[in-house]
């Protein structure tokens, strides 16, 4: 069986997305993939009670008590690899990696970002769409690099800017589509063979 690992630092929605979808469209039978485990850097991320309420294995790396980066993230790497990843993703990981992170997981780290990439790479998208005059927003999957947000994209949808859209607004209309595409995204990794 192929494992999937999710790293979190808050809600979980994409996370519970995923989650959900694996079991609905029967990966572990068709794909021979299942989410293993859940991660956060933070005890107090809401998805962990929905990862344990389904039953899967959680874990918390808490990042404050660490050095520096790399040690904390020197300590992440174990608690992921300890279920033996074909696949991580984030999913609301609120961390910045550093290469040597996104090395070990060459190939096998995905990411959701809120903007139809290349456009609008890093924080405060929706507002830098709006900002700009864009009519179409949305969100991108991608495989993690070290340059942040610049990965080999997998998936995209689009979302259409309404003439009243705030920041808010247009977020949370982008995120009921990320449950969408990032399910999508994962299962097609899969499909091509990871």
């Amino acid at each position: 069986m192929k494992n999937i690992v999710i790293l979190i630092s808050g809600g979980g929605s994409n996370m519970a997305a995923i989650v959900r979808a694996s079991r609905q469209r029967g990966w572990a039978e068709r794909l021979g993939a299942r989410v293993a485990a859940v991660i956060s850097n933070r005890a107090d991320a809401g998805g962990l009670s929905f990862a344990r309420e389904q039953g899967l294995a959680t874990a918390v790396v808490d990042h404050k008590p660490f050095p520096s980066r790399e040690a904390f993230e020197a300590e992440l790497v174990k608690a992921i690899d300890a279920h033996q990843p074909a696949l991580v993703v984030l999913a609301g990981f609120m961390r910045i990696l550093t290469p040597g992170f996104v090395a070990h997981y060459e190939g096998r780290l995905l990411n959701i970002h809120p903007s139809l990439l290349p456009a609008f790479p890093g924080l405060h998208t929706h507002r830098r769409a709006i900002e700009a005059g864009c009519r179409v927003a949305g969100a991108t999957v991608h495989q993690v690099t070290a340059e942040l947000d610049h990965g080999p994209i997998l998936d995209q949808i689009a979302v259409p800017i309404l003439p009243d859209d705030t920041e808010e607004s247009l977020a949370a209309r982008v995120l009921t589509q990320e449950h969408l595409v990032y399910p999508r995204a994962v299962e097609s990794f899969f499909h091509q063979g990871a």
